[in-house]
């Protein structure tokens, strides 16, 4: 077992999408933290890859994005869950904290 402390990772770049660390990586997933600051987008994009993908907001709000300009209201607690081929994103209204797990990791 292993436990990670999310709350040592409260760390933002003025005007920026910070990828703070890779959380965990293994053959079966991958859990990266992002820190993005206030206004920033983390493009919508997707992989041309069979599996599924999560987006958990552990704190701030704004938006999960999708295809053909889909905005989708978050907060902290939300979580968006998708295939990865799927086109996602995030945008941030205010100081906003993720994570991303991918299975199987890529």
């Amino acid at each position: 077992m292993k436990v990670i402390k999310l709350n040592e990772t409260n760390e933002f770049k003025p005007g920026a999408m910070k990828r703070f660390f890779l959380v965990e990586k293994s053959e079966f997933f991958k859990i990266i933290n992002f820190n993005l600051d206030a206004g920033v987008t983390f493009p919508v994009h997707s992989h041309d890859l069979d599996g599924e993908l999560s987006i958990q907001v552990i704190e701030g709000n704004g938006w999960f994005l999708g295809k053909n300009d889909t905005k989708i209201p978050t907060e902290a607690g939300d979580i968006l869950v998708s295939e990865i081929r799927e086109p996602h994103g995030v945008m941030a209204e205010t100081k906003m904290r993720i994570l991303v797990t991918i299975a199987p990791p890529i």
